[in-house]
């Protein structure tokens, strides 16, 4: 990798994927960390967009991750969620990345709640436009419909399209390019093993890198 991110203040937003010791507050962090950026990561499980916006309890736990520290995460306990408004204030972030999708993707349900995801996602993005920070969303990896979550290839395919198309001014981050359906095993259908993470953070600060390129080039 470049150091295309050195000097910068990193915000990273995600979902349980990002909730849990070794998922992406790991990898990802240690990605982003690699190529000289201070970072500082949240993750909080079964949160959608909304959850950064208004503040509420996430009932599965969450995990936070500061700079060169390691990760703190309280998994299976009810925490209050933390507000993008305090974050972008606390650490007033040049770039903010949100991996969020998965709590958005309605797995098992008949279709795809466009409206309601399209809300969401309008409303953090502009929040983070409005603070003057650039903004990287990343989409959904594959996963299992033969399990509890329901996580069907033609669903996530479905909901990477349709945030692809809804989260402007943030760039778009199609982490379904990566790995082909099951290439990654999973633990329970989304969540993935610790090489699946490790694969999926790496892949994610390249891409980022590449978003950064073009901003520099034009």
């Amino acid at each position: 990798m470049n150091m295309l991110l050195a000097g910068l203040t990193i915000l990273v937003l995600g979902d349980s994927h990002m909730a849990g010791h070794d998922y992406l507050i790991s990898s990802l962090h240690d990605a982003l960390e690699s190529q000289g950026a201070i970072v500082h990561s949240y993750g909080m499980c079964g949160a959608n967009p909304d959850a950064w916006l208004q503040k509420t309890t996430v009932s599965c736990g969450r995990a936070e991750r500061h700079d060169k520290g390691q990760p703190v995460a309280e998994t299976g306990k009810q925490e209050y969620t933390w507000q993008i408004a305090d974050l972008l204030a606390q650490h007033h972030p040049n770039l903010v990345i949100v991996e969020s999708a998965d709590a958005m993707g309605g797995y098992g349900s008949p279709e795809l709640p466009k409206a309601w995801i399209y809300q969401q996602t309008h409303a953090l993005a502009a929040r983070i436009h409005a603070a003057i920070a650039a903004c990287v969303w990343v989409g959904p990896i594959w996963g299992k419909g033969d399990s509890p979550y329901h996580k069907t290839d033609a669903r996530v395919a479905e909901l990477s399209q349709f945030l692809a198309q809804s989260v402007a001014p943030c760039s778009y981050v199609d982490s379904t390019r990566f790995a082909k359906p099951g290439e990654w095993p999973t633990t329970d259908g989304q969540h993935l093993t610790v090489n699946g993470y490790k694969a999926w953070g790496s892949d994610i600060a390249q891409s980022i890198d590449q978003i950064k390129s073009s901003m520099a080039s034009r």
